[in-house]
């Protein structure tokens, strides 16, 4: 009986953590092969030969803001030294009650104003600035985060992946910590591993990068052909997967960054991650089954993106790895030191990809502290995961 038991469970945590363990496997591997070394961004200016050549190409810079104040004007001036004099900056002040509108156009950015109670959500707020964008000309729009800054080689990276055949890009998106408390900079380790290595790993082996929700563009016949309609928590992960059914690849591009500052409070940070792991577990619930039903009919490459949409974040899967481990069955012993193994090769990567190495490595020493902090944001996941959760800004520090 007792063979038996531990033989269900064992079975149960094999479920659980076995697409984790497989994405993490699947998207690694090309980052640790030559050419994998790190690319922290580039503060190179635009190319002159890409400028000219890209001359006649209207590309629409789409910030959506919601009550972001001064930080939207720091944004604007790293867009305007990436786009030059000329670049198209459209900031949408979505449902604001603060000063955006002004800050921004004070910055030189046109301002389209965009209040509506009943349309609450950044996918709102896109889809507006999208169609304006599309309505008045361009020819592609790309989306950067009201509290982001961008690499000056940025638009012009996007300008060229268009112009050699691309049709819908993500940036490199990082987060910094404006504090050196390590819990933080272990999350920006975590967060780089998803954001980073993940999308890497994904386009060397020729699949679909993925988008990020900040420093993606999109050519204006892919949004025609697959409108913005997503609106959930995570309408990033979401549109993905419209783009992905659909047949589009997101092209990923190392050289250009996009960066913005974690939270400076804990209680903004627990926010902001039950928000994104709750709101992906919904989006699981709701298309695990359709993917599965588009792989049996033929469609292989959509395993990937699947793996990637069920598999438990990551401290979530380590603790049920070591909860496998201690299992007195050996064959799921074994799948544990296995999976555990893949996980280590995969946070080393990530420390690889950053600045500081060895300092980074060090923070390994409070990996259960920050698993701990993850478990107990589970009743959070769980109220993010509800259909009825709502969007809820980020609180972060509105100060020049």
């Amino acid at each position: 009986m007792a063979h038996l038991l531990f033989t269900v469970v064992g079975m149960g945590l094999l479920a659980l953590t076995l697409p984790l363990v497989l994405e993490l496997a699947l998207v690694t591997l090309p980052n640790l092969l030559p050419g994998g070394k790190k690319i922290v961004g580039t503060t190179q200016s635009p190319d002159s030969s890409a400028e000219r050549k890209l001359a006649g190409r209207h590309l629409a810079i789409i910030v959506p803001a919601h009550n972001e104040g001064p930080l939207v004007a720091l944004s604007i001036a790293s867009l305007r030294a990436s786009a030059g004099p000329a670049g198209k900056i459209l900031v949408v002040a979505h449902n604001c009650s603060d000063d955006t509108a002004t800050h921004a156009a004070k910055a030189g950015a046109e301002v389209l104003v965009y209040n509506d109670p009943a349309a609450v959500g950044k996918g709102f707020a896109l889809r507006h600035g999208f169609g304006y964008a599309i309505d008045h000309g361009a020819d592609a729009v790309m989306v950067v985060d009201a509290d982001s800054t961008v690499s000056p080689n940025t638009v012009a990276a996007v300008q060229a992946a268009f112009a050699a055949g691309a049709r819908v890009v993500q940036c490199r998106y990082e987060m910094v910590s404006t504090t050196d408390r390590s819990s933080t900079r272990l999350a920006a380790l975590a967060f780089r591993a998803f954001n980073v290595i993940r999308p890497r790993g994904r386009a060397r082996l020729g699949f679909s990068a993925g988008i990020l929700g900040n420093g993606f563009a999109i050519d204006r016949t892919v949004l025609q052909a697959v409108p913005y309609d997503a609106f959930s928590v995570v309408e990033d992960l979401e549109y993905h997967l419209h783009l992905v059914i659909a047949g589009e690849r997101v092209h990923y591009l190392d050289e250009a960054l996009i960066l913005a500052d974690f939270p400076e409070s804990k209680a903004g940070e627990s926010v902001q991650r039950s928000r994104w792991e709750g709101g992906r577990l919904l989006t699981a619930r709701r298309w695990a089954f359709p993917l599965m039903g588009k792989i049996l009919a033929g469609r292989i490459r959509l395993i990937e993106p699947l793996f990637d949409l069920t598999g438990l974040p990551m401290a979530f899967g380590v603790f049920f790895l070591i909860l496998a481990a201690i299992v007195p069955l050996a064959w799921i012993r074994w799948y544990a030191a296995c999976s555990l193994a893949v996980v280590l090769v995969h946070v080393l990567a990530a420390a690889w990809a950053g600045p500081d190495f060895l300092k980074t490595l060090q923070l390994l020493a409070l990996s259960p502290v920050y698993i701990l902090r993850k478990l107990w944001m589970i009743p959070g996941v769980l109220r993010g995961s509800s259909a009825k959760a709502a969007w809820v800004r980020t609180e972060r520090n509105n100060t020049l």
